[in-house]
């Protein structure tokens, strides 16, 4: 499967209802303070999270600064976009699949601050970038991306793309690629970002420069593990149905059969293992599911 991303946006999938791009910024898809608020207050009714041990942390994290973290990805994510808008592949404002995954991280954001409150106080923003890939990610700050691939290629219903999202924040709220950073030789990881992972050679250099690479980075299983199992729950307290976390790995198992592993799964292993740990899990999130408010729009899957 191709590393490189595509020369043109891709292409929209119907939806139900006409897409809202107001709550985002157009120049960078970052939620507009008024709207975030109100999410925040709308997400207040849930019992917090921080209260749950899902949220817990590990000290090694605050070897590392917070804010040197979270500002490396904001230069990286901002080059990423450049990069992207560059090469015509950075998907337009009334993209019906960006509009799709900016309506999910609407209903996900708010139940962010309670697990971990610097996550008020991020400007979180959401793009979806042309790629054959099968992947995504959220770096720290809230900065996320999908790439076209793993909707259209993995057919993800709108269940399944909350919990890839939400796996993928629970990743930034516990602090993963600082703890990974602090447990590294300081904040020289000696990874390249870019060229071999996003397709981007221009993100490469921001590497050599001593960035870590907050795109791709490969967590333990550890992580993986609480990533799956906090996502599943900002999943469900978003409205989203957990169970769909087991179609997904699933999808994601399959696309490895007798193949080179998509980018997505070089750093998130799939397996029977995983599909039985998540079932395992389910218990514990369906409360959330059955008392959390349905969304009120349905996307169509990815052309």
């Amino acid at each position: 499967m191709s590393n490189t991303l595509t020369t043109t946006a891709p292409a929209a999938a119907a939806t139900t209802a006409a897409p809202q791009p107001g709550r985002y910024g157009a120049a960078c898809g970052c939620l507009q303070r008024r709207a975030f608020v109100g999410l925040l207050l709308a997400g207040a009714a849930t019992p917090a999270l921080a209260l749950v041990p899902e949220c817990r942390r590990s000290s090694a994290a605050r070897l590392i600064p917070a804010d040197q973290v979270e500002g490396a990805a904001q230069q990286q994510y901002a080059q990423l976009l450049r990069e992207a808008r560059a090469q015509n592949a950075l998907a337009p404002e009334d993209s019906l699949q960006k509009q799709r995954l900016r309506y999910i991280a609407e209903r996900i954001v708010p139940q962010a601050p309670a697990c971990n409150d610097r996550a008020a106080r991020w400007k979180w923003e959401v793009n979806l970038l042309g790629s054959k890939q099968i992947n995504a990610f959220c770096m720290p700050g809230g900065k996320i991306a999908f790439f076209s691939g793993i909707l259209s290629t993995l057919k993800l219903s709108d269940d399944e793309v909350a919990v890839v999202m939400g796996h993928e924040i629970a990743h930034a709220l516990l602090e993963h690629a600082r703890e990974r950073m602090a447990k590294s030789t300081g904040t020289n990881l000696g990874l390249r970002l870019g060229a071999a992972v996003l397709g981007l050679g221009g993100l490469g250099d921001m590497a050599a420069q001593g960035l870590a690479n907050l795109a791709s980075l490969k967590f333990s299983r550890d992580d993986e593990s609480e990533a799956d199992v906090l996502g599943l729950m900002l999943a469900a307290r978003a409205g989203y149905d957990p169970r769909a976390g087991i179609t997904l790995w699933q999808k994601m198992g399959k696309q490895s059969d007798g193949n080179a592993p998509p980018a997505w799964l070089s750093t998130h292993p799939a397996g029977a293992a995983r599909i039985r740990e998540i079932e395992n899990r389910l218990p514990r999130v369906l409360p959330d599911y059955e008392a959390a408010a349905r969304p009120q729009r349905r996307f169509a899957v990815a052309a």
